[in-house]
């Protein structure tokens, strides 16, 4: 039997996202991001397509690598004007019943205990439907809006990610028992103190001594989503996440990153399929082959080359405005994202495919670097069933060209289609978001699950 496939849809509070310079084309909305009637609609358009969730990735800091100044992203709306994501999701979870939010925050720039209540309460607003994307931050820029010297390196700010997620562990899991919260109206008594308990954390990089503000969220933990594919961010990925955002450019490329991560995860006493891995891909679907490459060459023509370089600079660490069209990218160590750099760095011995900075710019104007794939529903639809087959992966995080478009495009046209082939759910199932990804899970993290290990029991 076939995998049933798992999409979400990957979004930001910002102008265009990861495709440069399409907010001119005649039909996108997604200049409308400071409306709320943009984003409530979206919510509607993806639980009618059965979306599994709306991943919405963010940045704090502007993407100013290239040329070393703003002003190309301020120019092309690279990612700037944004605004925060987490102030969307009460307003989504109002208009849908069973659509799940993801939504990315860098924990280098959070407390632990003031962020744990700020879960707990959209986890609580959204009735369990809440996830969070475990990032580190990668933009100096960001480092020094919040008042750091500068970016601290890769493998440090996953080593406090390690001392953040204990923290949160403890007041999530471990701070209120089950039937803490009484309600006793005629003993006048709404919460037994004798079962909240106060957490007191002394790490290498945070410390806390308190009880946790918020009462049981209906998941306590949120879905925990993780996007660094280094092998530091793999590393934590296969002890912390329960979904794992990853990127390639073919399923080959992917399958062995897969695998590791699998193995990482089973090598932690899990069970390799508890990781739920999406990959990104961007999709440009038409009721013909010939509609959707005729669409697909309406939105490069669209495209902001300089938008799409400065999006990649940030990424990389590397100013691209230094290099000449035909040059080739060369790898240098930084503290950017690792995974984006090497993917772009690796030729894997075929000379047609060195990413040259003129072949970056094709490649990035749309979706940021994911695959586009244009094509009509049977295509599109193979396409989706090869790579779950060869790269052993679960669903798509899908980055659009033209919002809602894209997303509508894939709900009216592909959605069927895989509905008819079998591989795509025709009714959510019920419950919590964490049990609707996994199949007889209950709302909780599972057993195996580090953050487990934090729940209160009895003697402390």
């Amino acid at each position: 039997m076939s995998r049933e496939i798992r999409l979400n849809a990957f979004a930001m509070n910002c102008v265009g996202h990861q495709s440069s310079g399409l907010w001119r084309h005649p039909r996108d909305a997604s200049a409308n991001f400071n409306d709320l009637g943009y984003w409530t609609s979206l919510g509607r358009t993806l639980e009618r397509g059965k979306f599994d969730g709306l991943f919405l990735a963010d940045v704090l800091g502007v993407y100013d690598v290239y040329g070393g100044s703003p002003e190309a992203a301020l120019r092309t709306a690279t990612q700037v004007p944004v605004n925060d994501p987490l102030l969307l999701i009460p307003a989504l979870a109002q208009v849908t019943e069973h659509l799940g939010f993801g939504v990315t925050c860098a924990l280098t720039f959070e407390q632990p205990y003031v962020f744990a209540r700020r879960m707990s309460t959209l986890d609580h607003l959204t009735k369990g439907r809440i996830a969070w994307n475990i990032v580190t931050g990668y933009l100096e820029s960001a480092s020094k809006g919040v008042g750091q010297a500068g970016q601290s390196s890769h493998d440090l700010r996953y080593d406090m990610a390690d001392d953040f997620m204990e923290v949160v562990y403890k007041l999530w899991e471990g701070s209120w028992e089950d039937g803490a919260v009484v309600r006793d109206r005629a003993r006048g008594i709404f919460t037994d103190p004798e079962k909240v308990h106060r957490v007191r954390h002394d790490g290498p990089h945070y410390q806390v001594d308190a009880i946790h503000l918020s009462e049981p969220s209906p998941q306590r933990t949120p879905v925990l989503y993780q996007a660094g594919a280094s092998p530091r961010g793999r590393a934590f990925a296969a002890r912390h996440a329960e979904c794992v955002f990853v990127a390639g450019n073919s399923p080959a490329q992917l399958a062995p990153m897969v695998a590791d991560l699998r193995a990482r995860a089973a090598a932690q006493g899990r069970d390799p399929r508890d990781l739920q891995i999406f990959t990104l891909i961007t999709l440009v679907p038409g009721r013909t082959m010939a509609e959707a490459e005729a669409k697909h060459a309406e939105y490069l023509s669209h495209v902001s080359v300089e938008g799409a370089l400065t999006l990649v600079s940030g990424w990389t660490g590397i100013d691209l405005s230094t290099y000449d069209p035909d040059e080739p990218l060369r790898h240098v160590n930084n503290n950017a994202i690792q995974s984006a750099l090497e993917s772009l760095t690796r030729s894997d011995g075929d000379p047609t495919k060195v990413w040259t900075i003129r072949r970056i710019a094709e490649n990035a104007g749309i979706g940021g670097l994911a695959p586009v794939v244009a094509g009509d529903p049977a295509h599109i639809a193979d396409t989706l069933q090869r790579w779950i087959a060869e790269a052993d992966i679960d669903g798509f995080n899908l980055a659009y060209a033209v919002s809602p478009e894209s997303f509508e495009d894939v709900v009216d046209l592909v959605v069927p289609e895989l509905q008819r082939r079998g591989v795509y759910k025709r009714e959510y199932q019920p419950g919590t978001l964490r049990e609707k990804l996994h199949a007889g899970a209950g709302p909780r993290l599972p057993a195996s699950h580090h953050g487990a290990s934090h729940r209160w029991r009895s003697g402390g």
